[in-house]
């Protein structure tokens, strides 16, 4: 500031000089001091109009130079994106930012001040105004020819809806613009979004953030965590993304059903189902697509290349899996597997090529690192440990066949069935039931027996008996109706003692009108009877009654087909329990009168 000192002939006065002047000399010194204030003021005034003019010009000038070095590059943009209102937008905010802070960008060397709290982030300069301006792009899809295709392995919320992420420093947690990450919406935004519905389902959070994208047609980004603090904290929002991604959850029947069961919003966000058929039909297209299959794996791993006897093996096992002589299985895990292994094979034994034997040979050394419990149930038949007859006849006793799965591993065997009659008026008691051993589906094939007998054997009198069916040395669950004509041979065995063939098998189920039905593990149960009886001596009168529906499914083992082509097994067809009756005893069934 200016200060004023009184004044004599020039020289500076003391308060004790300037106390003893005449009243005359102060009043004159005052009014001078007075009008010397006045135009002091004015002229500060004038100066500070000055200064604030100028530095206005100033200003001015700083922006017209950085409009000069940098307005050519807005320019171009505001041309290029003039069509999207929202970018021509942030580019007027961005440039008006720009002129604002316009000294943030000198870089005359001068540093600052030292920073009071050094553990604290601090600004880097020029370079940390720079980054306000850097463009965060979260997906850049300019490589591709057609709409976004998005495969999400882990679909955690995060993962589908996006993040902001922090950073650590001394306790503290940083974030800004450039730490907004995409997730697999933004990716697949205006393509398709594929998920899986249980990894879906097992992550916290992730299923109703889809669900919430679907419907608000919008991608939020928000932090979970906010809905669990007891107050508020200050972080990025970032402006909603309009979401038109399609999405498609890959799951099983049974999820699906579930979903559209006990989810309102299910049926509303997804409309359009499609299932994958377990096998499709035996056509030269689709032996073709079996081939493509096959060469498209061996280019992928690096196997050898297949040769055709090695294909065409390949397609039969495709029809033993799918159980049918006409279709094919589409579930190509297995057939994946073996060819695979079938390289590994061929490899190993220094060919060129993967052929038949090789494909074989990988069939076998899986059965064999498979089949323990097959061949232990095996050992127990041979030492008698469990009772099974494969020669003479029996009342009341007959061969069963059973599958046991051991979830990768498949395999029959057969199963002795008994049947036995005494006088009383309970009826067929089905002792697997009252063990609480037997299946619901089991338990049903044995009711079904009841309304057989009542319909062919007591139309004119009551039937009063008492019978007992059971599956010997069956310690375990036993479930399917596949055994119930079995049990109703043995059970008319056991009423007119009559004995049945122990060198033949029995699979089929029963309805109360005496048809024999279809049934599963056909192929199984059939090899699992004929291993039985090579084991204890194939006497070539040996072989298996099954229902003539099944037919079609037969895809055995080379070895069964081999012995049923030289008479060494049999393999029996029938409609009705009538004509299981006559293979089984010898003796043509009679009719009703």
């Amino acid at each position: 500031g200016i200060t004023l000192i009184y004044s004599k002939d020039g020289e500076p006065l003391s308060p004790e000089d300037f106390d003893n002047l005449s009243p005359d000399e102060k009043e004159t010194i005052a009014k001078s001091r007075e009008i010397l204030q006045g135009k002091l003021r004015e002229t500060i005034r004038a100066v500070r109009e000055t200064e604030k003019n100028t530095q206005a010009l100033v200003e001015e000038l700083d922006q017209k130079c950085a409009m000069n070095a940098v307005g050519h590059e807005l320019e171009s943009l505001f041309e290029e994106f003039g069509a999207y209102p929202k970018v021509t937008g942030y580019l007027e905010a961005l440039k008006k930012d720009v002129l604002e802070k316009i000294d943030k960008f000198r870089a005359d060397g001068r540093e600052g001040a030292p920073f009071p709290l050094p553990f604290l982030p601090h600004s880097d300069g020029v370079g940390d105004t720079i980054k306000r301006y850097r463009v965060n792009l979260l997906v850049n899809n300019k490589e591709l020819s057609h709409a976004p295709l998005v495969i999400e392995s882990n679909p955690t919320y995060h993962n589908i809806v996006g993040r902001i992420e922090y950073r650590a420093q001394y306790g503290a947690f940083f974030t800004d613009f450039s730490a907004i990450k995409a997730g697999a919406f933004h990716r697949a935004n205006g393509g398709a979004l594929v998920l899986n519905a249980r990894e879906l389902l097992l992550n916290p959070f992730a299923y109703e953030g889809m669900k919430r994208i679907l419907k608000d047609q919008v991608i939020r980004m928000e932090e979970i965590g906010e809905q669990y603090r007891m107050i508020a904290t200050s972080t990025l929002r970032p402006e909603p993304i309009a979401a038109s991604a399609k999405v498609i959850l890959m799951g099983t029947p049974w999820i699906f059903y579930l979903l559209q069961q006990y989810d309102e919003d299910f049926r509303k966000l997804f409309k359009v189902k499609g299932e994958f058929a377990q096998e499709m039909e035996d056509t030269d297209e689709n032996r073709l697509s079996y081939a493509i299959l096959v060469a498209s794996q061996c280019e992928r791993e690096g196997l050898l290349p297949f040769c055709s006897d090695a294909v065409a093996y390949v397609i039969e096992e495709g029809m033993r899996l799918a159980e049918h002589q006409k279709k094919l299985d589409t579930q190509f895990l297995d057939l994946c597997d073996l060819v695979r292994e079938s390289g590994h094979w061929a490899k190993k034994a220094g060919k060129k090529a993967v052929d038949a034997e090789d494909v074989k040979k990988a069939q076998k050394e899986l059965k064999f690192r498979n089949d323990y419990h097959e061949q232990y149930i095996g050992s127990m038949i041979k030492d008698g440990s469990i009772l099974i007859d494969v020669e003479g006849s029996e009342v009341g006793q007959l061969n069963g066949l059973s599958v046991y799965d051991m979830g990768d591993y498949a395999f029959g065997k057969p199963s002795r069935v008994t049947a036995r009659v005494f006088l009383g008026k309970e009826g067929v008691v089905n002792i697997e039931r009252e063990a609480e051993l037997g299946g619901h589906t089991h338990n049903k094939g044995v009711l079904i027996l009841q309304g057989f007998f009542g319909a062919r054997y007591a139309q004119r009198t009551p039937l009063t008996f008492g019978a007992s069916i059971c599956f010997e040395q069956s310690y375990g669950g036993v479930d399917g109706d596949s055994a119930s004509s079995t049990e109703l041979y043995a059970l008319i065995s056991a009423i007119t003692d009559i004995p049945l063939r122990q060198d033949l098998a029995v699979t089929g189920s029963v309805n109360q009108l005496g048809q024999i039905q279809s049934i599963g593990g056909v192929n199984l149960k059939i090899e699992g009877f004929y291993n039985t009886c090579k084991m204890k001596g194939l006497t070539g009168k040996q072989g298996v009654v099954i229902p003539a529906s099944n037919a079609q499914n037969l895809m055995l083992d080379e070895e069964v087909v081999k012995a049923v082509s030289e008479g060494l097994f049999h393999i029996y067809t029938v409609s009705t329990v009538d004509e299981g009756l006559e293979i089984l005893t010898g003796m043509k069934a009679g009719e009703p009168n």
